[in-house]
């Protein structure tokens, strides 16, 4: 039988990485330069990501750093594809990130790359994440269509589930059965992501909805390109959102897997991120003219719902570390 598509994503996250990163002599002694490059990648954080940025403030310093340097890492990379519209030139760059992550030289001179060395090394964060994470982005190169979900769930494990589990060995967790959990997380973010951007997607010539899936809706490209929101179209979005919301329940027990420190930063970033497709709703499923998100005040009177779930799930002794 063939395997489904969490069996396949399991198998890419268990994959053997014996080759563990080797610290450097710039990283040890060039201290100034390196809080300069975590600041840096903090507010590339603050700056790109309102969302991750709210979620990663309820970390202890260390580790809200390190997550920022993961975060910045990720928005470089991926902005290589995004922005430049060379496809070779974002080949070629994407490689210089992949020497980089395999093989650190001894001065690093991105503070982007500086940063995100010094937090792979420190939280030993198996390489072949990092990895996958790069060779998922490079995929947008050159393909701009997903047949079926299965396709699609590699492609969402590639560039999102990756940055989970790097976020897991940040964060630190109690055993390997937290990897399925922080999976499906990453594809439910990623999945809230794609229904959020679809108009723009579309705009830059990518259609990341599972083709045979809105086949199956009677819809088609001609649908997207039209940008009107027709009752197949809301049945549709419905669909998908029930199925992001399942992924999303069935991720969100992982988190009692998590160090307790860390519980409440991964909570607040699941409830976030879920409250979008909400936006989605009450912008009656207009994706395409509409972004969904949610302002700093409305993440704000949500914590208290975040807190009483996390009460439920264990970490009720905890306090907030400062915000910042």
């Amino acid at each position: 039988m063939e395997a489904n598509w969490e069996d396949k994503l399991l198998s890419l996250a268990f994959q053997i990485d014996l080759d563990e990163p080797r610290l450097t002599e710039e990283i040890i002694k060039d201290r100034e330069r390196l809080n300069q490059a975590y600041l840096n990648a903090a507010e590339i954080t603050a700056h790109y990501s309102k969302s991750f940025y709210f979620a990663s403030a309820f970390l202890p310093y260390p580790k809200r750093l390190a997550v920022r340097a993961l975060y910045a890492f990720c928005r470089t990379v991926d902005d290589i594809v995004d922005v430049g519209k060379d496809g070779h030139n974002s080949l070629q760059a994407l490689q210089t990130w992949r020497q980089i992550v395999q093989h650190p030289p001894a001065e690093l001179r991105d503070p982007v790359a500086l940063a995100w060395v010094d937090t792979l090394q420190r939280y030993a964060i198996p390489r072949r994440y990092a990895l996958q994470l790069i060779d998922g982005v490079a995929q947008d190169v050159e393909q701009h269509r997903y047949m079926t979900f299965d396709q699609l769930a590699t492609y969402c494990y590639s560039v999102a589930s990756t940055v989970g589990l790097m976020s897991m060995h940040i964060i630190g967790y109690e055993s390997q059965e937290a990897v399925p959990y922080a999976i499906k997380l990453g594809v439910a973010l990623q999945l809230t992501n794609i229904l959020r951007d679809v108009g723009e997607d579309y705009r830059n010539g990518r259609i990341y909805l599972p083709l045979q899936e809105l086949e199956a809706f009677g819809l088609d490209e001609s649908d997207l390109f039209a940008g009107q929101v027709t009752p197949r179209w809301r049945q549709f979005m419905r669909f998908q959102i029930l199925r992001a919301r399942q992924l999303y329940a069935e991720a969100a027990p992982g988190i009692r897997l998590l160090k307790p420190d860390g519980r409440l930063a991964v909570a607040a970033a699941l409830d976030v991120y879920r409250a979008i497709l909400e936006k989605i709703e009450a912008n009656d499923y207009d994706v395409f003219h509409r972004r969904a998100s949610l302002s700093s005040s409305e993440k704000i009177r949500r914590l208290p719902a975040i807190w009483w779930q996390g009460f439920k799930s264990g970490f009720e002794r905890l306090l907030p570390p400062q915000l910042t």
